[in-house]
């Protein structure tokens, strides 16, 4: 049978685009899906400020009238900009298990990206860091994250046959809390403490975190840049991300790390997982998505771990000690029992060092890829 491209033209195709995982995944335990408000409103030119620097369009494949799959052309010019690139992006890919339809819609891309001077076509990834990035290559019998790219175990094999080549890979763990704080834990923190005149600043509610939200975003900026993919985010971009993720937080599952000024230092972010709750909200707050996700919060044993940030100069000294004590301190007055750590950078030897005072297993692997566009596309 005949694929037909079609682009996304207005919003009902949108919400065809948006629904289409839904349906894909329906069967599927260990997918997690997104709220439906959010992805619209990401790729929605008029609501998401990342496209003041970014082209993107959207394609629907067809067969029979029926979606087989989906994918996002994106160039990211700011990014390009910063890092010299001539690179286009693709994300937001699905399709079923059949050549003919991953073949179609990788060929509308390439060829999109070409005609804009694109040498490379990469993913698969979002508009900015604070999009999902990864495809699962391990893993794929895991319950996945609020904050990941879960996809069926043909999609590699797929992209493989297209050409597409490993770029980088990062790899997740699932972490024990322990019955208690390691010992090495605390007297590394208390050692550290003292040493650099650093203390953990205490918050006791959302409004007071609220405070700190702008520091963190330039730290953030500050201690990440040297990573692969980062480009500095727009005071548009910070606000955007802050209004997607600041609803979800809880200021006793961050923790903060000043100086004897009070200047932040490093903080860590983690969160209640919502993977269950998502799951049985089906995408949707509302009229009782809204409970599942109250819920969450407040019976779980189950936490993810989104970011751990250092202040450069003060890397490689054991900061992360004096997070890990007081999250620690948090998991278990909550009754945590595991922890997500979501994806690190497999050549990031320095973040995962810091599990080996933790069981853990490492259970999931993630890759983005990369293909030279040539005149042949």
């Amino acid at each position: 049978m005949t694929v037909i491209i079609k682009p996304v033209q207005n919003k009902s195709d949108l919400k065809k685009f948006v629904q289409f995982p839904f349906d894909l995944y329906r069967k599927n335990s260990c997918w997690v899906p997104p709220l439906k408000k959010q992805i619209l409103s990401t790729l929605n030119k008029n609501k998401n400020p990342a496209f003041e620097t970014c082209d993107a369009d959207l394609w629907l494949a067809y067969r029979d009238g029926e979606i087989v799959g989906r994918i996002t052309g994106i160039i990211n010019h700011r990014y390009n900009e910063y890092t010299g690139k001539k690179q286009a992006r693709f994300g937001w890919v699905d399709f079923v298990d059949d050549p003919d339809v991953s073949g179609v819609l990788f060929k509308v891309v390439e060829q999109w990206a070409k005609e804009r001077g694109a040498e490379t076509l990469y993913g698969p990834i979002g508009f900015t860091n604070d999009d999902q990035a990864g495809m699962l290559v391990e893993g794929f019998e895991e319950l996945a994250t609020m904050a990941t790219i879960y996809n069926f175990h043909y999609y590699p094999q797929h992209l493989k046959e297209l050409g597409f080549q490993k770029e980088v890979d990062w790899i997740e763990y699932q972490i024990q809390i322990p019955e208690e704080i390691p010992p090495e834990i605390d007297e590394y923190a208390k050692h550290i403490t003292n040493q650099q005149c650093l203390h953990i600043i205490e918050t006791h509610s959302k409004k007071e975190l609220l405070g700190y939200v702008w520091e963190i975003f330039e730290l953030f900026q500050e201690a990440y840049k040297v990573l692969n993919g980062f480009f500095p985010l727009s005071e548009k971009q910070v606000d955007k991300v802050v209004q997607k993720y600041f609803s979800f937080f809880r200021h006793d599952y961050i923790a903060l790390v000043a100086d004897k000024n009070n200047k932040l230092v490093a903080f860590g972010i983690t969160m209640p997982s919502f993977s269950r709750a998502l799951q049985k909200s089906g995408g949707k707050l509302l009229p009782f998505g809204w409970w599942h996700l109250k819920r969450a919060i407040k019976h779980c044993d189950l936490v993810d771990s989104y970011l751990i940030g250092v202040k450069p100069e003060l890397q490689g000294k054991g900061i992360p000690a004096l997070i890990l004590k007081k999250l620690c301190r948090v998991f278990l007055e909550k009754g945590i029992k595991y922890a997500e750590s979501n994806p690190e950078l497999e050549m990031n030897t320095k973040i995962q060092a810091q599990w080996k005072f933790f069981g853990h297993r490492q259970h999931k692997r993630r890759r983005c890829y990369v293909k030279a566009l040539d005149s042949d596309c």
